[in-house]
């Protein structure tokens, strides 16, 4: 798995006059059995979240709120995904650094996991992250 298998995946939009509602079950519109929920919110418009990467986790983020870009490297190339809408996600794999940055006011992230929490899993300095993606 890669920074290349990183992909906008569409999740169910049930239309309704009383309002709208989107489901997520893992292993259905995201590619991993779900383990843990977190969700980013009250930073300040403008503002971003410093990158890192994860060995083995991968995420699906959803903008359940407001909006916001997703930067993703795989430590020579990198996109950048904007994220408005709460009926789609993007799917990002292990060892693929992502940052968070140009948020709107009152955005919240959702981020959906395949792992529990573990320190070890973390890779928060991006010259760590070419040498082990370079397999040095």
């Amino acid at each position: 798995m890669g920074y290349k298998e990183a992909k906008i995946l569409n999740v169910p939009k049930i239309c309704d006059p009383r309002g709208n509602l989107s489901v997520i079950e893992g292993g259905q519109q995201v590619p991993f059995d779900i383990k843990r929920v977190y969700w980013i919110y009250d930073v300040p418009g403008g503002k971003f979240r410093t990158g890192h990467a994860f060995r083995t986790q991968e995420e699906f983020i959803v903008a359940l709120s407001g909006s916001f870009d997703v930067v993703l490297n795989d430590g020579c190339n990198e996109t950048r995904h904007h994220m408005a809408r709460s009926y789609y996600g993007l799917y990002v794999p292990p060892m693929t650094w992502r940052m968070i940055d140009n948020f709107s006011t009152n955005a919240v992230v959702y981020v959906l996991s395949s792992e529990k929490y573990s320190a070890d899993d973390y890779i928060e300095d991006f010259n760590e992250f070419k040498l082990l993606k370079n397999g040095r």
